[in-house]
């Protein structure tokens, strides 16, 4: 059996965590997630980073820092996580999904112009596959009506865009730290602050708005309520985790994206060429991260009839979000804006075959043959 996922594991996290229960000290921002922030910082070359118990939580925080109120509007892409959408509903925001570019399946940079009202407060983008959104255009686009920009990055840990690391480039990025990303803690996230301005209120929000930093600094004598805010640091074990793996990140990117251009290699380039698939497209100006290697199919009908192929020859594989706009909530908190020309379309043809640390080179070789195959049987 071939299977999707297997959750990375570099060797070094079961000795970190033993070291958080020899300390008995468990809960957040101790040693390890103070590493943790320093490597965030000095790896992407970011002001502030701080870890979150999930990038859903760094979503929920961006919000706050960026004052979402009840009718402001948030242009997004459909193609999408709930969270994404979730995290602004829950400030009492209305979601105005515009469609994607089909070659990269990001949201549409000329779209979002149009989509722009008078209630529009922030634009939130998704760099899906740990491929960039265009930046520059989104960015001019803010900056003449004034929105803030939020970077869901869940995807995008490592990656580039024309130099610069994805979740360090507009006002916040959010990091997933999920078992199925490419770094991971089980659960976990991570929200990088990119202007000084939420520095300290970020830091109060994620402490359940208490200013008890503060406190632990010596800043004031003593802590209280302050702020809105919830619990949305993780524990040390989480960090301890982590911090192993951050510490061979590198190796890991290495090896992932060795699986991911095999994949091009093993006959895959050959069936694009052929018109039976398509295959990821990755802008010149765009480094990658190697977090999914997908390929496009002529159908729905085609996708399932393949997957039950793979199915029975033991490689698991799976399709990927369901656009939110087709969904119960996305009927009731957003509205899509212009034509849905290529979100549920490019969506149906989507297939993401097996990558991760680990994966046997035999293996992806054996993926591209039995697709191969498929095709040309």
């Amino acid at each position: 059996m071939i299977n999707f996922n297997i959750p990375c594991m570099i060797g070094a996290e079961a000795h970190n965590i033993r070291k958080v229960i020899l300390s008995k000290n468990f809960s957040g921002d101790g040693n390890f997630t103070k590493k943790c922030h320093k490597w965030l910082e000095k790896k992407l070359g970011c002001k502030k980073a701080l870890l979150t118990t999930s990038c859903t939580h760094a979503l929920e925080m961006a919000a706050i820092l960026v004052n979402i109120k009840k009718g402001d509007e948030i242009i997004m892409p459909s193609y999408a996580f709930a969270s994404t959408a979730n995290a602004f509903v829950l400030r009492g925001a209305r979601i105005v999904f515009v469609d994607i570019r089909p070659d990269t399946m990001n949201i549409d940079e000329k779209l979002i112009g149009q989509a722009i009202t008078s209630k529009t407060k922030a634009i939130v983008v998704v760099h899906y596959a740990g491929v960039s959104c265009e930046m520059d255009t989104i960015i001019a686009i803010a900056k003449k009506y004034n929105l803030f920009i939020i970077e869901d990055a869940a995807q995008g840990v490592m990656s580039r865009y024309k130099g610069k690391y994805l979740g360090t480039i507009a006002d916040i990025g959010c990091y997933s730290f999920h078992e199925t990303k490419n770094l991971h803690c089980g659960e976990g996230g991570a929200i990088v602050l990119n202007k000084e301005q939420f520095f300290d209120r970020a830091e109060i929000i994620r402490e359940k708005g208490t200013n008890k930093t503060q406190f632990l600094r010596g800043l004031v004598d003593k802590y209280t309520w302050v702020d809105i805010g919830s619990s949305y640091l993780p524990s040390e074990l989480n960090a301890a985790f982590l911090y192993s793996q951050f510490q061979h990140a590198n190796s890991i990117l290495k090896y992932r994206l060795k699986i991911w251009n095999l994949y091009y290699d093993s006959g895959l380039s050959e069936l694009a060429a052929k018109g039976f698939i398509e295959l990821p497209n990755v802008p010149k100006h765009c480094d990658h991260n190697a977090h999914i290697f997908y390929i496009k199919v002529k159908n729905l009908r085609e996708r399932i009839n393949l997957i039950e192929f793979l199915k029975r020859n033991n490689i698991v594989t799976a399709f990927h979000y369901l656009p939110l706009h087709s969904s119960l909530a996305g009927k009731i908190f957003a509205r899509f804006h212009g034509d849905d020309k290529w979100t549920t379309r490019e969506s149906e043809r989507l297939l993401r075959l097996p990558l991760f640390y680990g994966l046997k080179d035999y293996h992806a070789q054996r993926v591209a043959k039995t697709i191969t195959d498929f095709f040309c049987r």
